[in-house]
This record gives C-alpha cells, sequence and structure tokens, in this order.
C-alpha cells in the first residue's frame, strides 16, 4: 500500500536516529516521522500556493504541539483535553523557528506552517533536537524553496566533560544546556543555560556540537538526494530596483542626517519628515504603492547603517563598536513591595519587582517534561507604551514568554536553595522603554531586585548583547546594540554571566549564519562589557543582598519532623493545622519529607505557631528531665505537663525522698516542678518522677 515508504538511519551521539518517509501525511508537501530511542515525532509542513496580500514580512509559524500520551498522562484540565501550549512546547518553537527562517527566500511571502507533534517521549533521548532535525529533513525534501538543511545537537557539560545529546541522568547533573543548529559549515543558532561556564568551555562545547551538525547534515543531504522533491516557484516580493534607486537618489542624504542622532524620538520625528517628502515625490510616478515605498525606505535605512559601521567603523548614535550607552540604576522604588530594581541602558529601561512567597506558591507544570513545579519563575511584560506605540493588551506573546524564559534562565544559576532560603520567588520585568536588548535589561534589573528584597543569591548577574554586521568576507561586531542595529544588524547575540562565567546564551540570525570566529569574538566582547556593567554600575548601587527582608514580605519558619507525624500536625479533616492557621493568623506549607514552612509576616505568631507544632510532634524521652506545669491532682498522684498536650503522672510515691501522706502536702495545682521521665508504656502513657529529678 505505502509503495513510497523510506527508512533512512544515522547515529546521533552515538544512539540510531530513524528517520520514515512516504507513510504518514501524504498531503503535506513535505513530513517524516522521527524515532530516537523511543522518542518519536511527526512532522508535516505546508505552504500556500499564493503569496499572502498586503505583507512585508514571511509569514512563517512553527508550532510544537506536545501529547500528554506521549508519557502517560491524562490533561488535568476540566475538559480533559491538551489547551494552550504549556511555556516549554512555545519556547521549543522558538528555538526551532530561529534556525530554519533566516534560510527561507528573503523576498518569499507565501504562507508556510510547520508542525511538529511529539508523540512518544523517551526521557534520555530529546523530543526537541528530533523535532528539530525532523523539521529540517521535512523541508528539505518538501517542494518549499529554502537553503538548508541544518542539524540540531544538544550540549551538556558533565565532570568536566562535554557530553553530546546528554541522557536524563547527566542531564541532571550537568553544569550545561546547550542547544546548537548550524548548516554544514555556519551555526545558525545557540541557545544555552550554564551554572557559570568559562568562556572557554563554552566556546570549546560550541565547536564540538558544529562537528557533530556537519554529519548530521550529511545525512539529510543523502535523503534529499534520494526522494527529494523539485523546489516551487514563488513570486518574489523583493523591492523593485528602479523604484529603489530613485528613492535612494532623492532621499539618501535626508535619511542619512534623520538617522544620525542617539535619541529615538528625534530620529523618528526626522523621519517623518523624510517619509512625508518621498510620498510626495513619488505619488504620480509609483501610484497606489505605499507598501513598496516604505520597503524601499526600509532598505534604505538599512544600507545606510551598514554601510557607516562596516566602511566607517561608526555608530548611528556615534559610539565606538565597543562602547556601551549610558548606564543607569537603581532599587527601592516601590515602597510596598518585596523588592523592586530599575536598569536604564541608553532608551532602554526596564523595571523589575521581585516578590517572595510561600512555597506552595510555585508554578504547578503540566508538560510532556519531568518538572512538575517550579518556585522560581521570571515573567516579562513589554506594553505598546515602551515602543511609543498604540495598540491594546492582548496578554503575553511568544516574544514576551521567550525573554522571560531567557532571563530565568540567565538567573536560576544564582538562586538560593530552598533549604537555603525557602520561598517561591516571582520576578516581574516591566519593559518601561525599549531601543534594544530589553531582554538583557531584565536581566540586570532582576539582579537589582533580587538583591534589594534580600534574596542570597551566590553572585550578581548582568547581560549584554553584541551585533554583528557582515557582508561578504568582511564583518564586525559591537556591543550593546540598539534597535536600528538590531533591526539591520545580522545578530544579534545575548549573553548573561558572574564575573566568573556564562549562565545564559540566545543567539539570533538574519544572515546564514555564523563561523567559529565571530562566535568566539561575541563571547568574549560581552565578558568584558558584563563585567564592567557590574562593577561600574550595578554593585555601586547595591553592593550585596540586604539582610533583612522588607517588613511586607512573609518570614518564614522550617522545621522538618518525622513524617510519621505528619498527620498529627494535620489532624483528622485538617482540623489541626486549620485551628494552628485560625488562632495564629501563619500560612503552613508541609512537604511529603517532613518539611514544614512556616510564613508569617508577624514574627510573634509565626514562632506561637512553631511552638504548638512543636508540642504536637514532642516525644518525652526516657531518663531526662523536664520542667512541667502541675495540672491535675488526684489522691494517688499529680498530673504533670511536661510539653503542650503532653502530660503524665508523678505517683506519690514518687513526690518527695520521703513518705507523703498527702499530694497537696507537697504540690498544688498549677505548680511548676522538676520531674524526670521513668517510662513510657505500650499505651504511650507516661511515668515521672519529682523524686528522681531531685537528685
Amino acid at each position: 500500500m505505502y509503495e513510497n515508504f523510506k527508512k533512512f538511519e544515522t547515529q546521533l551521539a552515538g544512539r540510531p536516529l530513524i528517520v520514515e518517509t512516504g507513510k504518514y501525511c501524504e498531503l503535506a508537501n513535505g513530513s517524516c516521522m522521527v524515532r530516537y530511542g523511543d522518542t518519536v515525532v511527526m512532522i508535516g509542513v505546508t505552504m500556500s500556493a499564493k503569496p499572502r496580500d498586503g505583507i512585508d514580512y514571511f509569514p512563517l509559524s512553527v508550532d510544537y504541539d506536545e501529547r500528554l500520551y506521549a508519557v502517560g498522562k491524562i490533561p488535568g484540565s476540566f475538559m480533559k483535553r491538551e489547551g494552550r501550549p504549556s511555556e516549554k512546547a512555545i519556547l521549543t518553537s522558538r528555538v526551532i523557528d530561529r534556525p530554519i527562517r533566516p534560510l527561507f527566500p528573503k523576498g518569499m511571502r507565501n504562507d508556510v506552517s510547520v508542525l511538529i507533534t511529539v508523540l512518544s517521549v523517551d526521557n534520555d533521548n530529546s523530543p526537541e533536537i528530533a523535532a528539530m532535525i525532523g523539521a529540517s529533513i521535512a523541508i528539505s525534501i518538501s517542494d518549499i524553496p529554502w537553503n538548508g538543511p541544518i542539524g540540531g545537537i544538544f550540549v551538556g557539560y558533565v565532570d568536566g566533560q562535554v557530553v553530546l545529546n546528554p541522557t536524563f541522568e547527566q542531564r541532571n547533573k550537568s553544569d550545561l544546556s546547550l542547544t546548537v543548529a548550524g548548516t554544514s559549515d555556519k551555526i545558525v543558532m545557540i541557545e544555552a543555560g550554564a551554572n557559570e561556564i568559562t568562556d572557554e568551555i563554552m566556546v570549546n562545547a560550541i565547536g564540538i556540537a558544529q562537528n557533530e551538525i556537519k554529519k548530521t547534515v550529511e545525512f539529510i543531504n543523502s535523503i534529499v538526494k534520494e526522494i527529494g522533491k523539485d523546489k516551487f516557484s514563488f513570486i518574489s516580493m523583493e523591492v523593485n530596483e528602479d523604484m529603489y534607486n530613485d528613492i535612494k537618489e532623492f532621499a539618501i542624504d535626508k535619511v542619512k542626517i534623520a538617522l544620525d542622532t542617539n535619541d529615538k524620538n528625534i530620529r523618528e520625528e526626522r523621519l517623518k519628515v523624510v517619509y512625508d517628502d518621498v510620498f510626495a515625490a513619488f505619488e504620480e510616478k509609483y501610484p497606489d504603492s505605499t507598501s513598496e515605498i516604505n520597503e524601499c525606505m526600509y532598505k534604505l535605512q538599512k544600507h545606510i547603517v551598514r554601510r557607516w559601521i562596516l566602511d566607517d567603523g561608526r555608530r548611528v548614535d556615534g559610539r565606538g563598536l565597543l562602547d556601551i550607552r549610558p548606564l543607569y540604576s537603581e532599587v527601592s522604588v516601590l515602597p510596598r513591595t518585596h523588592g523592586s530594581g530599575l536598569f536604564a541602558r541608553g532608551q532602554t529601561q526596564v523595571l523589575t519587582v521581585a516578590t517572595l512567597g510561600q512555597i506552595r506558591d510555585s508554578q504547578i507544570l503540566d508538560g510532556i517534561d519531568t518538572e512538575e513545579s517550579k518556585r522560581y519563575m521570571h515573567h516579562y511584560n513589554m506594553p505598546s507604551y515602551s515602543v511609543g506605540e498604540t495598540r491594546p493588551s492582548r496578554g503575553p506573546g511568544r516574544r514576551e514568554i521567550g525573554h522571560g524564559a531567557l532571563a530565568e534562565k540567565a538567573l536560576e544559576p544564582v538562586i538560593p536553595s530552598v533549604d537555603d532560603f525557602p520561598y517561591c520567588i516571582r520576578l516581574v520585568s516591566e519593559v518601561l522603554t525599549s531601543n534594544g536588548s530589553t531582554s538583557q535589561g531584565s536581566i540586570c534589573a532582576s539582579t537589582l531586585a533580587l538583591m534589594d528584597a534580600g534574596v542570597p543569591i551566590k553572585a550578581p548577574v548582568a547581560g549584554i548583547s553584541c551585533g554583528l554586521v557582515a557582508e561578504d568576507d568582511k564583518w564586525l561586531t559591537m556591543v550593546d546594540i540598539q534597535g536600528l542595529e538590531d533591526f539591520f544588524g545580522d545578530m544579534d547575540f545575548k549573553v548573561a554571566g558572574t564575573k566568573d562565567g556564562i549562565t545564559a546564551i540566545q543567539m539570533d540570525l538574519k544572515n546564514d549564519g555564523l563561523n567559529m570566529e565571530m562566535v568566539e569574538q561575541a563571547i568574549k566582547q560581552t565578558h568584558t562589557a558584563r563585567n564592567y556593567i557590574l562593577d561600574e554600575i550595578m554593585l555601586k548601587c547595591i553592593p550585596t543582598p540586604r539582610t533583612e527582608l522588607s517588613k511586607y514580605a512573609p518570614k518564614m519558619i522550617t522545621l522538618t519532623i518525622n513524617v510519621d507525624k505528619i498527620r498529627d500536625v494535620i489532624g483528622k479533616g485538617g482540623s489541626v493545622i486549620q485551628k494552628i492557621v485560625a488562632d495564629t493568623g501563619v500560612k503552613i506549607d508541609i512537604e511529603d519529607d517532613g518539611r514544614i514552612f512556616i510564613a508569617a509576616v508577624d514574627m510573634e505568631a509565626g514562632q506561637r505557631a512553631l511552638e504548638i507544632i512543636k508540642s504536637i510532634i514532642f516525644e518525652p524521652e526516657i531518663g531526662a528531665i523536664y520542667n512541667g506545669k502541675v495540672t491535675r491532682i488526684m489522691n494517688f498522684g499529680a498530673f504533670v505537663e511536661i510539653a503542650p498536650g503532653k502530660e503524665g503522672l508523678v505517683h506519690i510515691s514518687h513526690l518527695e525522698n520521703r513518705r507523703v501522706e498527702k499530694v497537696e502536702d507537697v504540690v498544688s495545682l498549677g505548680d511548676e516542678i522538676m520531674v524526670k521521665v521513668l517510662e513510657i508504656d505500650e499505651k504511650g502513657r507516661i511515668n515521672l518522677s519529682r523524686r528522681e529529678a531531685l537528685k
């Protein structure tokens, strides 16, 4: 039945990778199923027959769909089906989108959809890497124009060794989480989180990854040679050269004057005037060509900015290639929050707010990943006013989610463990003004907010970006790129880290890739720049984390009890713990391992709750001496409470070193006396002795 069915096999990081084509998704332009161990992903790519009207960008969509049946789970939602993509799925979609997007023809406006469905997951074999390779294969063998293929690899650093596609066990102890994508000779995408990895180790890991990627690209090319389709001839929407040359001749000097400022507002006001002049000059020659003229103006600005950098070594705002814009930092910006930090770099300004909560406030995750919750969360918001636009807020998009995740990844290695700091931590970065590199600004602002909140981070983290302009054999890199340099340049290479090492990397490209010399130079330049930001700005603002938490933050008291005592603290139907909370006003979390977290804004209330719990779990020791209170007097002895809810009997014969006729001759109700524990019988009854305690 499936006469076109083909199976191809190679080795990826020493394990079989199997690709099946010609059997599934027969109506797609290109498709394949990839098996890597027991991990299975299905990829289908399609393209519209005609370009989309009225757009000036390439409409590519990449969707990575997680199916919970892949890990034997039933969705926890009311509908019991998968809902909106998890953040992990959105981030994976971005990781696959970024390396494949620059390799499509620049003038193509046909809609292209890459849909990846995760069918089965083996935790030792990454579905993300299988999906990236599968997407590359599906596009390559299709009739969709593309300048691939690419390969991808995941890299760890375990016990001092670089490990390709580490297993689940290796990932848990790895100091590096690095994803690299590339063509046969260039690197097109880098995404990394690291535990203060040195520049040298990072560069070496990327180089090792590139060598493995070359093998994957050769494998894909062999598949294309055997079953690849002829590529579709598309209608190019490239700028009309005659129109562009006319506009260039008319407006180039005006555009140069408009661009030559370090103030984004002034630049945009100047450009509005130039645009009006251009439209007035060419409305008769090129009628009904608004979008085409706009594209010509965009191309002209790009030409000017790139020529300034490549030919003159100068930037739009007059800085040198390694100069950083003016910096500013401030803490305790907001009076009632637990911590806040403001960081500005030129006209980019970010305010981050830190909130401390109970462990129960940790985020619950419902995905195919093994991670089920996280106590440190970072969210990033970029409202329209930050770029001077007018549009309603629709919640975080993929870009906002991606930038928040990058900042979270950059700071995660320095967040203290739950044992050292028993709080849930949420950071929210609000972009107030945007003129390039807001994600790295949010990392700097977040470090300030954490320190202001009194979080004992292991080391402060700063972030900076590096840009690139490359044409033919000539290229230049520059640190701290602003908006225009991002729009018109070829690279946004973001690196975050402490003074000791890298904690995160994210590299986006608009060209066909980087060589290793470019990668190495970008990492070196960003290292110098982030050390300058830390020493000269951030640490002068707040040199160490505050030693005390905000008076508005919950104070946490922790203790660990025997797991057998958990039921006693909770009580039947939660009656005991609910009463403690009602009486003291605290909040209490109890973990399965016996850890108890008491959160209280009022420390006195927290201490009261602690004493109540201690009394519940109290176990007297035979032979120990306690100070107790007489609670009942009987004719045969006195009952003495040695801890709240724990009382024992002092028999009349053990009240004194002599014969006692009446208990009341020795003690009265409410007296405090020293007693020694003689025994605890099988029913838990405690026998005490005042006589023995007095010896």
